[in-house]
């Protein structure tokens, strides 16, 4: 795991994060991209977890919470909690994550926390976003 923002007490500024995640802050341009595009994206700094998670942007979609981007040094964290067992076809990557996720809920989902290193770490998140929920009336 790579380092991460963790003084609750110090909330990064835009500028900061872009610095702290270096050459991976283009992916996290590219999800944000990507959910403007097919949902009514709502983007808020938050300290959710405690220090384990740190500082990360929560992406909602009105009241339904998309999932979270954790920022770390030189990458980011998508933390998602998906309700159902059945995701369409992931890279290896995505499909090991998925077998290894956290349960939760009464039928097969759990949460995810996937490390995005690469630019095709993004067609997992993608799938696993869309899965959770579906692209409305932007």
């Amino acid at each position: 795991m790579y380092e991460r923002l963790t003084d609750k007490t110090n909330q990064p500024t835009a500028e900061e994060v872009e610095k702290y995640l270096g050459d991976s802050y283009p992916r996290l341009l590219k999800l944000e991209e990507f959910l403007r595009a097919r949902y009514r994206l709502s983007k808020e700094m938050r300290f959710p977890f405690g220090k384990n998670y740190g500082w990360g942007y929560k992406y909602s979609d009105k009241s339904a919470h998309l999932c979270h981007a954790f920022f770390e040094k030189g990458a980011f964290t998508a933390t998602l909690q998906i309700g159902v067992a059945d995701i369409p076809a992931l890279s290896a990557k995505g499909e090991g994550l998925w077998a290894n996720r956290y349960p939760c809920g009464h039928h097969g989902g759990g949460w995810v926390h996937y490390q995005v290193l690469a630019e095709e770490d993004l067609s997992d998140i993608f799938i696993l976003i869309e899965t959770k929920k579906k692209p409305g009336n932007v």
